[in-house]
């Protein structure tokens, strides 16, 4: 094979999410193909297709197809047909809900059980979505990490809304698969920038200090 024909050699990797209703997997996926998320809530049905090429280490042409597939396609007919020949399943589940890291129990065995026949089983991974409602979280870090010990899964934590940790999630399942070593300044680059929002106070509603006041003061830094 000629110089030509091994640059133009493409690796095909494929990537499901699963989960519950609403936990985010269509935000995640757009967020990581598209670096942009639906505000609008729209339940999937079936089955949606993503596709990200990336340059990875020595690989120069991978192509990451994300699946994303619907919460109701738990007991569905097509369920097994959406797992055939991943190479990575990702188990996503919502910090603000309790119940959507239980179903995932059944989400487990599904894919266990349609994985039976591959030779190679799926790499499967605990995504915990939302973490920027860290103030809603219902789902500890300890039982996040319980969850993913029991069942033999790596585990991420991100944010389809701030796109924390999502682009780098994709990226280190895919150099595993690839047998690609990170490195350092790889990992950084995958890591947004997130800002926060600046809140202005009106001077005016400050009330005046009296003139019989002690003449001692006090600075307060509120940093928001």
């Amino acid at each position: 094979m000629s110089d030509s024909e091994e640059e133009t050699v493409e690796r095909q990797v494929k990537m499901v999410l699963v989960g519950a209703p609403q936990v985010g997997k269509t935000s995640i996926a757009l967020r990581y193909t598209q670096d942009t998320i639906n505000k609008a809530y729209q339940a999937s049905m079936g089955v949606d297709f993503y596709l990200k090429r990336l340059v990875l280490g020595n690989e120069r042409n991978v192509n990451v197809q994300v699946w994303d597939v619907a919460g109701s396609a738990l007991t569905g007919k097509m369920t097994d047909k959406y797992l055939y020949g991943a190479h990575a399943i990702l188990f996503v589940y919502d910090v603000t809900s309790t119940s959507s890291l239980e179903t995932l129990q059944s989400w487990v065995t599904t894919v266990r059980k349609a994985s039976r026949a591959q030779e190679r089983p799926p790499i499967q991974t605990l995504v915990a979505n939302k973490a920027d409602l860290e103030h809603a979280r219902q789902v500890k870090s300890d039982r996040h990490h319980r969850f993913a010990s029991e069942h033999g899964l790596t585990s991420f934590v991100v944010s389809a809304k701030t796109g924390e940790g999502v682009a780098l999630t994709f990226q280190k399942i895919a150099a595993e698969l690839l047998g690609v070593r990170l490195s350092k300044a790889e990992q950084e680059q995958q890591q947004p920038v997130v800002t926060a929002e600046i809140v202005t106070f009106q001077e005016t509603s400050l009330p005046k200090v009296p003139a019989t006041a002690s003449t001692s003061s006090s600075t307060v830094c509120s940093v928001m």
